[in-house]
C-alpha cells in the first residue's frame, strides 16, 4: 500500500468532485475454477484498490458524501479461516492504514443502502464486469441484471483521477516495466527452432514470478502473429518462424506493464521478415517521437499508418495516396486495431469504466473498421502512460474478404498480398509517460527493437 495520506486525499478530491450523494464500491469476491474451494488467482477491483488499497476478498465500502461516512464492509477472519491462511491484522487493522476508521460486518451493507434508498438519497454506482457485482446489486438496492444505470459524475470522477498518474505510481508503473523488459529480454535468448511455444511462455512467467510478481494478462507467445490477441501455446517453434510475445508483469500493488516483441526463431532475420519489420520500426518510431502534450492521439496513430502504407507501397503491396488509405479505411488491411491505449493499475486502464470517457473524454468513437478498436484518441496530457504499439499483420481471412468484395483496390495489391498468406505479423510495443515537454520511456531493461539488437541478443 501507498502511504495512508494517499489513499485519504484520493477520496477527498473524489468527494468533491461527485458533490453529493453515496458512492458506492464493490470489492470482488474469490471466483472457483471448477469447485469453491479452487479459485482462480484472486484480484481486487482496481478502483477499490485506487481508493482503499486493500487488496482482501470479499470487502465493499461506502463512502456517503452527504452524510460524512466512509466504511469498509466486510467480516473478520474465523478459526477456520486462520487455519488455512495464516494469521492477519484485523480488517480493522488493515482499513486504518488506509484511513478508513469505521468498519462493519458485511451483511450490514444492505440495510446501509436500503436505508439511503428511502431517504432518497442518490445512489452511485460503477458499470459491472462480474456476474457476482450485478447479484449483489439486485440484492441490496433490487436493480434487475441487465438493466443497471451506472452513475456517469462517478465515473468521470474516477476517470479524472485515475487518468493522472502520480510520482509514487510512476514509480510502481516502472518497476512493473522493469521486470517486462527482462520477461522479454529472457524470451529473445531462450527462443530457437524446436522449442515449443510453451516453453518460451514458461520462461517469460517465471521472470515475473522470481520478482512476486502477477502477469498483468494472459502471455500472447505464438507463431501465429496475425491473430492479433493468440493465447495459444502449443505450436513447435520451426526454422524461418518469428516468435510474437505480448506479455506483462503486475507489481504486488496492481500496477501493469505491457509490452510486445517479435523475435525470429533462427539467429537472424530472413530478407523478407526484415523489409517488414523494419516498417513496423519505423512507424513505432515516427509514433513516439510524435508524443507531445496537446497532440491528439488519432493524429498520432494516423501518422503511424501512414508510416506503413508508405513502406508497404515501397514493397508492392500498397498503391495510391498513403493518407487517403488511412483516411478510407484501407490500411486496416494491415493494421486493424488500435495504434496504443492507457495503462495504469489496469493493462487497458479502466476499461470497464468505458474507453469512451477514458480514451476518448466523451467523444463517441469511430464505427470504421480498424480504427473502431482505437482505445485512444483524446489529446495528450502530462501524466497520463499509455502504450505504443503499431503492427503489421497478414490476416488471410481479411485478405480473401476485401478481395471478394473487391474492396480498396485503388490502394490494395492483393496479387502481392496473397504471396504473403503465410508471413504471420509483426508488433513491437512499448510503454510512455507523457510529461510536460514530450514523453519518457517507462523501464530500465531496455527491450531490442531494431532487427540487429534483436539479432544481437539473440545469439
Amino acid at each position: 500500500m501507498f502511504a495512508k495520506k494517499t489513499y485519504i486525499a484520493r477520496r477527498a478530491k473524489l468527494k468533491q468532485t461527485v458533490g453529493s450523494g453515496l458512492l458506492l464500491f464493490i470489492g470482488n469476491d474469490e471466483s472457483g475454477m471448477n469447485y469453491a474451494d479452487n479459485t482462480y488467482h484472486f484480484r481486487q477491483d482496481s478502483t477499490f484498490l485506487y481508493f482503499f488499497g486493500l487488496p482482501y476478498a470479499g470487502l465493499s465500502a461506502i463512502i456517503d458524501i452527504d452524510n460524512d461516512k466512509e466504511i469498509i464492509f466486510g467480516d473478520e477472519l474465523t478459526i477456520d479461516d486462520i487455519v488455512w491462511m495464516g494469521i492477519q491484522p484485523t480488517l480493522k487493522e488493515k482499513s486504518e492504514a488506509a484511513g478508513i476508521v469505521e468498519v462493519r460486518p458485511l451483511k450490514e451493507i444492505e440495510a446501509y443502502l436500503k436505508n439511503a434508498a428511502q431517504k432518497k438519497q442518490t445512489i452511485h454506482y460503477l458499470p459491472s464486469y462480474r456476474a457476482e457485482h450485478q447479484i449483489k446489486l439486485f440484492q441490496w438496492l433490487g436493480i434487475i441484471p441487465g438493466t443497471e444505470r451506472p452513475s456517469l459524475p462517478f465515473i468521470m470522477g474516477v476517470v479524472n483521477q485515475r487518468n493522472y498518474k502520480s510520482t509514487e505510481e510512476i514509480e510502481e508503473i516502472e518497476k512493473a516495466c522493469t521486470v517486462t523488459g527482462e520477461m522479454h529480454v529472457a524470451a529473445m535468448r531462450t527462443v530457437r527452432p524446436g522449442l515449443r511455444e510453451s516453453d518460451i511462455a514458461a520462461v517469460v512467467a517465471e521472470t515475473a514470478f522470481k520478482y512476486n510478481y502477477e502477469l498483468s494478462f494472459p502471455i500472447i507467445a505464438t507463431i501465429n502473429g496475425q491473430t492479433l490477441h493468440n493465447h495459444d501455446h502449443s505450436h513447435l517453434i520451426k526454422s524461418g518462424d518469428m516468435l510474437l510475445l505480448d506479455a506483462g508483469a503486475e507489481t504486488e500493488m496492481g500496477y501493469a506493464g505491457d509490452m510486445s516483441s517479435t523475435m525470429p526463431a533462427d539467429k537472424k532475420f530472413t530478407t523478407r521478415q526484415k523489409d517488414v519489420y523494419d516498417i513496423q520500426v519505423a512507424a513505432h518510431e515516427a509514433a513516439v517521437a510524435a508524443l507531445h502534450p496537446g497532440v491528439p492521439f488519432v493524429d498520432v496513430y494516423e501518422l503511424s499508418l501512414k508510416v506503413i502504407m508508405e513502406g508497404m507501397k515501397n514493397l508492392g503491396f500498397a498503391k495510391g495516396d498513403a493518407m487517403d488509405a488511412v483516411k478510407s479505411g484501407a490500411a486496416a488491411m494491415f493494421m486493424p486495431c488500435g495504434l496504443g491505449h492507457m495503462m495504469g493499475m489496469d493493462v487497458h486502464d479502466m476499461e470497464n469504466l468505458g474507453e469512451v470517457y477514458v480514451g476518448w473524454n466523451g467523444v463517441p468513437k469511430s464505427t470504421q473498421f480498424g480504427r473502431k478498436s482505437l482505445r485512444l484518441g483524446r489529446k495528450l496530457e502530462p501524466g497520463f502512460v499509455l502504450t505504443i504499439e503499431p503492427g503489421i499483420y497478414f490476416i488471410p481471412e481479411l485478405m480473401d474478404l476485401w478481395k471478394s468484395q473487391n474492396k480498396f483496390t485503388e490502394f490494395l495489391n492483393y496479387d502481392k498480398l496473397f504471396t504473403y498468406k503465410d508471413f504471420s505479423g509483426i508488433r513491437n510495443e512499448e510503454n510512455y509517460l507523457i510529461t510536460e515537454t514530450g514523453s519518457h520511456l517507462l523501464g530500465k531493461t531496455k527491450v531490442p527493437v531494431h532487427t540487429e539488437d534483436v539479432e544481437a541478443v539473440h545469439c
